[in-house]
């Protein structure tokens, strides 16, 4: 039967292949440590950990509010979402090249044929064993951003239209941008701050009448 993300046994099959573009010292080296590269390729980091989520992505400089960072998990979370769904075609057309390879590699009658087709073959599987390793760490980011949304969402805020808390949140964030301004900061970081800001304080004041 075979097993999701698990590329030992592909590992086992080009231990015969290694020796041709390496000496034999160096396929001794990956050989004796081949259980601990299965290992690493198998708890790899592939996307982002729940801490860069926190302090990379959702950073208080450029979303101030929770209503803010709660847009941003939406955003994130949908992209993610949007991707899984396109792996999944990706994995299915794969998973028809793989038997298309298959039963062509049992027609072909001609050696050198059939050991460029056992080559293709091959890398399909390699690369179906990734696009599930890739599909798992997906499902863990989307759960990760779904566990933030619900943290974030305190009720404070419309969580059905994004628009409502940006005046407030943008607000927040460019002033936090225009306090960090320099005489040497750039003269259009400059106008891209405090363009909007100005904006912002117009439209605040107009409504504010």
């Amino acid at each position: 039967m075979y097993n999701l993300r698990n590329i030992t046994s592909l590992f086992q099959e080009q231990e015969q292949h290694l020796g041709q573009f390496l000496d034999k010292q160096d396929v001794s080296k990956l050989i004796a440590i081949k259980n601990e590269l299965n290992d690493t390729w198998r708890k790899k980091q592939i996307f982002r950990t729940e801490t860069e989520m926190r302090v990379s992505v959702l950073n208080d400089a450029h979303f101030p509010t929770p209503a803010a960072k709660y847009w941003q998990c939406v955003r994130e979370q949908n992209v993610f979402f949007e991707n899984i769904i396109s792996l999944s075609f990706e994995y299915r057309k794969n998973l028809v090249e793989i038997k298309k390879l298959e039963r062509k590699l049992e027609d072909e009658l001609d050696e050198l044929e059939q050991e460029l087709i056992t080559i293709a073959l091959e890398e399909k599987q390699y690369a179906r064993a990734n696009m599930e390793l890739v599909a798992k760490d997906r499902v863990r980011e989307l759960e990760l951003w779904s566990k933030l949304k619900a943290e974030l969402d305190d009720g404070s805020f419309d969580t059905d239209n994004v628009n409502n808390h940006q005046m407030a949140s943008l607000q927040q964030t460019l002033e936090t941008r225009a306090s960090l301004l320099t005489p040497t900061t750039n003269p259009t970081e400059i106008a891209n701050v405090l363009g909007p800001l100005a904006t912002l304080n117009r439209l605040n004041t107009r409504e504010a009448r």
